[in-house]
């Protein structure tokens, strides 16, 4: 088992999670206009989400190690190329922040636990996301790869859901620090460049 994989992997999540986007910038406007624990529900409905996601690329990709070694690396090919786009789109991006309590409706913490767990599951992107990151973290030559691929979920679950957490709690302070600092967008944008394409070499090689 490569211990390194997994902390590798888990310190991927975590700049990825802390690197502003629109799931944590969402969680924030909730805490920040309705209060921390609408802000937590959201949090538990999107990690939720995941859980539908990391079974999809689970037992497909899984399915497809087991038919064609090449297939396989046609896929970690793909996943690398995709990765290496995400972080061309965040070089091109604004790298400031925006933060808007605006339009920000009042709902329950129910109705913020499934519109969070919707958001996820009926974006595609997370799909493609995760079979584009976790296949460069296969950490085990005795695991069945199905067992690796919910390992990976419940730590990227885990993880997410930690700092997720933490922001929708410190929500008041994230966002006064924000607004005061405008150099640290451009930090959290190239942390996220970086990141993506560490991962994107990683799977290659």
């Amino acid at each position: 088992m490569n211990y390194d994989l997994i902390i590798s992997f888990v310190l991927a999540t975590s700049a990825l999670a802390i690197s502003p986007g629109p799931d944590n910038i969402y969680v924030l406007m909730q805490s920040i206009t309705n209060g921390k624990s609408f802000g937590i529900a959201t949090v538990c409905g999107l990690i939720s989400g995941c859980l539908v996601h990391t079974t999809l690329v689970a037992f497909g990709v899984s399915a497809i190690i087991k038919a064609n070694d090449t297939l396989f690396f046609a896929i970690k090919l793909m996943g690398a190329l995709y990765l290496l786009y995400l972080a061309y789109k965040v070089f091109k991006s604004d790298s400031k922040v925006a933060l808007s309590s605006e339009n920000v409706p009042k709902k329950s913490l129910w109705q913020l636990f499934k519109q969070g767990f919707i958001m996820n599951v009926l974006n595609p992107k997370v799909s493609i996301f995760f079979l584009a990151f976790f296949p460069g973290f296969l950490f085990s030559d005795t695991l069945s790869t199905v067992t690796q691929f919910y390992v990976l979920g419940l730590l990227f679950m885990t993880t997410s859901f930690i700092i997720f957490s933490t922001i929708a709690i410190l929500a008041g302070f994230i966002s006064d620090y924000l607004k005061q600092n405008s150099k640290v967008g451009v930090v959290l944008k190239w942390l996220q460049i970086v990141v993506f394409v560490s991962i994107a070499i990683l799977i290659l090689i």
